[in-house]
């Protein structure tokens, strides 16, 4: 199978992405003998419970300097120190220090909502595929509602992928009020391009969450967190219903990389130059938290 190419945002270049889990990963997706193993148990939730048990046990915090060597993560980054972690999972979703990841403060911008490798498309309506040419997910099954569907068939979506290596709380892209998260349950395959390449259904039929934030400049943000393989869990930990302010925390994903998905209502988004440009090309921009991903554009209609 192909390596993993990403641009990196900061860097300036395009990056091999180093792949947690990659010989396991490949040989799931990659072999009949793997395939079959996939579909009997990988997929189900009960496998990804299990494994996000196992990450919970206090002998799990020996990975944790390992991990943290391995993959050269910022440790100055992180709330806690790495010996103060009771578990592996403790350390997965660890929170971060404010000053590790300012948040733009141009009320014209529109950031990240989490670390990741992110695609774009300005025009749902025009779409030519996310990780391969002609390869699309279906936006009514991805949303569960064919009439929500109809609503944003026009709009612009971004694509956040999360790797097991990155930070995994996610927040708001901007200031706003959000409603409840609706659950859409689903199995959970992993949604590594290893996996999207064969199988961009995935996407829209994996256990997932969808949060409406009402915005003033957005007009109704579609916020969604995608569950995968070796996911615990999506832990919401915002209220419902009280405002929040751009970059605020939603929540955070337990063990296993995963990824959010944001709907923007027709016209209301200009996405940045470098995003759109690595999009267009289905090579994911690697960007964190906070950072720009666009410009709000506000209707003419008011």
């Amino acid at each position: 199978m192909d390596e993993i190419l990403y641009y990196d945002r900061y860097r300036g270049e395009v990056c091999r992405e180093k792949v947690y889990g990659d010989k396991s990963l490949r040989w799931t997706y990659g072999t009949p003998a793997g395939k079959v193993a996939l579909h009997a148990l990988v997929k189900r939730a009960l496998f990804s419970h299990w494994y996000g048990w196992q990450m919970d046990r206090p002998g799990t915090r020996r990975k944790i300097a390992p991990f943290i060597e391995e993959y050269e993560l910022d440790a100055d980054e992180f709330m806690r120190r790495p010996e103060e972690f009771e578990h592996f999972n403790a350390f997965f979703y660890r929170q971060l220090k404010r000053s590790a990841r300012p948040i733009d403060p141009d009320p014209s911008k529109v950031v990240f909502p989490a670390d990741g490798r992110h695609l774009c498309v300005p025009d749902l309506a025009n779409c030519d595929g996310l990780f391969v040419k002609g390869e699309m997910f279906d936006l009514p099954t991805l949303l569960g509602d064919a009439e929500l569907a109809s609503r944003y068939a026009s709009g612009s979506l971004l694509l956040s992928r999360l790797c097991p290596v990155d930070y995994h709380r996610f927040h708001f892209p901007a200031a706003g009020l959000p409603g409840p998260a609706r659950l859409i349950n689903g199995p959970l395959f992993s949604v590594n391009p290893i996996a999207l390449r064969q199988n961009i259904q995935i996407l829209a039929t994996n256990k997932r969450t969808i949060t409406a934030l009402t915005t003033e400049r957005l007009g109704t943000v579609l916020l969604m967190e995608i569950g995968a393989t070796c996911v615990g869990g999506i832990r919401q930990t915002y209220d419902p219903g009280s405002p929040v302010a751009k970059g605020d925390e939603k929540g955070y994903f337990r063990f296993g990389g995963s990824s959010t998905i944001t709907i923007f209502e027709p016209g209301r988004i200009v996405f940045d130059d470098d995003l759109v440009e690595q999009s267009a090309a289905h090579r994911e921009l690697y960007a964190r938290v906070g950072d720009s991903l666009g410009a709000c554009r506000l209707h003419s209609d008011g």
